[in-house]
C-alpha cells in the first residue's frame, strides 16, 4: 500500500519538513499505531524524501580533488593538535587528540546520503543538506536555511567542502567546529575522570560558547601564519580591521580583546578558556555553600 499517496497530511508534513527543517513533535500524520511507531515511521519517512531531494538537487555533483587527494585524518591532527596542547594536560592530550582527529566528517557527494540517514536529530540532518548543497552551489532547501560553513554534533563535527576553497586567512572551520566539541563532550564518555569542577571537556559559558569557538579558530590562524610578536600583532590589528564574524550571537570587540591578550601570553590558549569560562562566585565569609556559619 503506498501511504505517501493515499495521505495528503502525510504529504504535507513532508514538504513541510523539506521546506523549513520542522515537524511535527508527535508525528500524528502518520495514519496508524502508537507514539513509538509512528515516530519510527515518520522518521525513516522523513529522512528518505530529504535524502531523494538532495540527491536530486546535486545530481552528478563530485568532491573536488583537494578533498579526494587529501588525508582528512591527518589534517585534522595537524590542525587541533596546537589547541589541545595549550588546553589540556600532558597526560590527557593523547586521549583527547584521538577522538578530534576522528571526528571531522566532510560531507561529500559519497557520503552526505549515509551521514543524513544516521545524523541524530532530524533537525541537524536538514541544516547538513543544506550545508551540503551551499557546498557544491546549489539553491538551499528552504528560504530559513541558515549558512553555514560546519555544524557539531556531540563528537563529531560536519565541515563544508568549501574548506578547501574559502579565503578568509583567519578562517578555520575545523578549529571552529572542533573548539564546540570540548563543551558537547563528557570527559567520562572517552575515559578521562570526572572531578568536581569539570564534567565536560572543557567547561564553557552556554553563552561565550561561540565567542570561544571564534576565538580558537582566529588565534590558531595568527599562531600559523607568524613566526614573531610583531607579526602576531599585525595580524591581530589586520583581523580586527577585516574579519568580523558578522554573527549576531558573538561581540566582535570581545573577541578583539580576548585575542590581543592571547598573543601577549605565553600560552594564549588559557586565555581564551580564561575569558569564556562560567563565571564561579566565591562564598561570602561566615559561610559554607548557602549555609550560614552560627
Amino acid at each position: 500500500m503506498d501511504i505517501h499517496g493515499e495521505n495528503p497530511a502525510l504529504e504535507s508534513e513532508i514538504e513541510r519538513y523539506l521546506k523549513t527543517g520542522d515537524h511535527d513533535q508527535y508525528y500524528r500524520a502518520w495514519p496508524e499505531g502508537g507514539m513509538l511507531h509512528r515516530a519510527q515511521k515518520m522518521d525513516a519517512a522523513l529522512r528518505e524524501a530529504l535524502i531523494a531531494r538532495v540527491q536530486d538537487c546535486a545530481r552528478n555533483a563530485s568532491a573536488p580533488l583537494s578533498v579526494q587527494e587529501t588525508d582528512l585524518t591527518a589534517l585534522t591532527r595537524a590542525k587541533v593538535l596546537p589547541m589541545i596542547h595549550g588546553l589540556f594536560p600532558q597526560a590527557e592530550r593523547d586521549v583527547v587528540v584521538g577522538v578530534l582527529e576522528r571526528s571531522v566528517v566532510f560531507l561529500t557527494p559519497e557520503n552526505i546520503a549515509e551521514v543524513l540517514e544516521k545524523v541524530s536529530f532530524l533537525s541537524t540532518a536538514w541544516d547538513l543538506a543544506n550545508l551540503y548543497l551551499t557546498s557544491i552551489g546549489a539553491p538551499c532547501l528552504g528560504e530559513e536555511a541558515i549558512q553555514l560553513e560546519g555544524l557539531s554534533e556531540e563528537t563529531t563535527c560536519f565541515v563544508s567542502m568549501r574548506y578547501f576553497s574559502q579565503n578568509d586567512r583567519f578562517a578555520d572551520f575545523i578549529v571552529h567546529e572542533a573548539a564546540h566539541i570540548f563543551h558537547n563532550c563528557k570527559r567520562e564518555t572517552i575515559g578521562l575522570p570526572r572531578t568536581r569542577t569539570r564534567e565536560w571537556l572543557l567547561e564553557i559559558d552556554y553563552r561565550k560558547r561561540e565567542t570561544f569557538a571564534y576565538a580558537c579558530e582566529a588565534y590558531s590562524r595568527v599562531l600559523e601564519l607568524s613566526s614573531s610578536r610583531g607579526q602576531r600583532k599585525a595580524l591581530l590589528d589586520e583581523y580586527a580591521a577585516t574579519s568580523l564574524t558578522g554573527d549576531k550571537r558573538v561581540d566582535d570587540n570581545e573577541i578583539v580583546d580576548i585575542l590581543a591578550e592571547a598573543i601577549s601570553s605565553r600560552n594564549g590558549w588559557k586565555p581564551i578558556l580564561r575569558r569564556c569560562s562560567p563565571q564561579r562566585r566565591n562564598p561570602q565569609p561566615g559561610t559554607i555553600g548557602s549555609a550560614t556559619i552560627e
